[in-house]
Parts: C-alpha cells; structure tokens; sequence
C-alpha cells in the first residue's frame, strides 16, 4: 500500500511542480540555449533501483567532456570546470529540477536514496548496496538533505576521491539505510519539507530536531 500511495504522490508533486516552477525552467532553458555550450540537458548514467543503470536528467552546468576531465566524476568547489551560470545553477539546486522528468517516466521518485554514478554506487559494500537500492532513487532524500554542500567538504583535501569513498560513502550509507527502515508517507513529506527549508536556511540543523536516532554526525561535518 505504502508504494501505490508512494507513486501516486510522486506523479501528483512532479505534476505540481512542473506547473509551478514553469516560470524558472523556461528561463533557465533559454539561458543555458544562448550561453556556454550551448546544451540545456545533461544526461548522465546513474545506477537506480535494483543496480539497474537509467539517464538521470539534469539542467546542464559544466563542460560536456567534464567527466574526462581531471577531476572525474568528483566535482569540488570552484571547480574550473563548472560554468558560470552553472554555479548559479548548482548553489541554489536549480540544476536538480528536471529530475521531475525521470519522476515522471518513473526511473525516480521524491523521496529515495541518491543514484549515484557507478564509481561510487560501487563504494557502498554489496549489502548496503542491495538494501538501500530496493527502493528507487530520489529526487532529494536523506542522504541529499544533510550532505547537501559534498563539493565544500571535498575542497582543499588533498585526495578528494578517498576522502569520499572513506568518509562521505559510509556515512551517505548509514543515512540512507536509516530511511530505508524507517520510511513512511510521513517520513517523506517531513523530508520534502526539509528540503525546502534547507533552500531557505542553509545552515539549519532542523533535521537533528524533527528526525530522531539519525547517525550520528561525523566531525568534518
């Protein structure tokens, strides 16, 4: 019952908001049409529900060739290889919205665990893995919400790639597996709300108030 009401939801909100924030998308299409590349999509491979991979979508912000480029699939602060108005884009989380599409065709959800490139789905150990992925991946989610700024705790370290495999990944994962077993309708309406008020207030900690028997924070955080 929880994934018909989960997936009714899901379409009712992407429906919503695709209405709602017509007025930024077009804009924001049009911008990214006339400057840089010249691309407003970005479709990158990321692993979903089951390990299986899909096309996540979003509003192009770095170079085309990035990912061949030093650096990776790790993206840091001030990285030369974002745009300018793809930094704009990135702070606010504006370049997340046309996930509303793979909500739509149903590859996403709301709510879920972050799809991640396979290079670091492949840093969770199998079993982490296999629960966190019964569900499908999310448009925000636990994980998303309080590691909302990765490229600030990835910039000035000397490895950033280490640093997130041996510290991002295990606590991203103890997030998410906390989610998996506590998810709820209830749950995910509190998350989306935190998500909002995170926009608003950066630097709040509501979610430690309102979520009780999260990990604990690690000290880099």
């Amino acid at each position: 019952m929880y994934k018909f009401w989960k997936r009714f939801f899901d379409i009712c909100i992407a429906l919503f908001s695709l209405i709602f924030l017509a007025w930024l998308l077009l804009p924001c299409m049009l911008i990214l049409l006339c400057t840089g590349e010249h691309y407003v999509f970005y479709y990158q491979e990321r692993i979903g529900k089951n390990g299986k991979p899909f096309k996540i979508i979003k509003f192009a912000t770095m170079l085309f060739n990035s990912p061949n480029m030093p650096g990776g699939t790790i993206t840091t602060r001030n990285d030369p290889r974002v745009l300018p108005f793809g930094k704009f884009l990135r702070t606010t989380k504006i370049n997340e919205l046309p996930q509303i599409f793979n909500v739509l065709n149903g590859t996403m959800s709301i709510v879920g665990p972050r799809p991640l490139v396979k290079e670091g789905y492949d840093f969770y150990p199998r079993e982490i893995r296999e629960s966190i992925y019964k569900n499908q991946p999310g448009v925000t989610g636990l994980g998303s919400l309080i590691l909302r700024d990765e490229e600030k705790y990835l910039s000035g370290i000397a490895d950033p790639k280490l640093f997130y495999e041996t510290e991002i990944i295990p606590y991203k994962g103890a997030l998410e597996i906390w989610y998996q077993r506590n998810q709820s309708i209830f749950i995910d309406t509190i998350i989306i709300f935190l998500t909002a008020w995170i926009i608003l207030f950066p630097k709040s900690d509501l979610h430690n108030k309102i979520l009780r028997g999260l990990p604990a924070s690690p000290d880099w955080l």
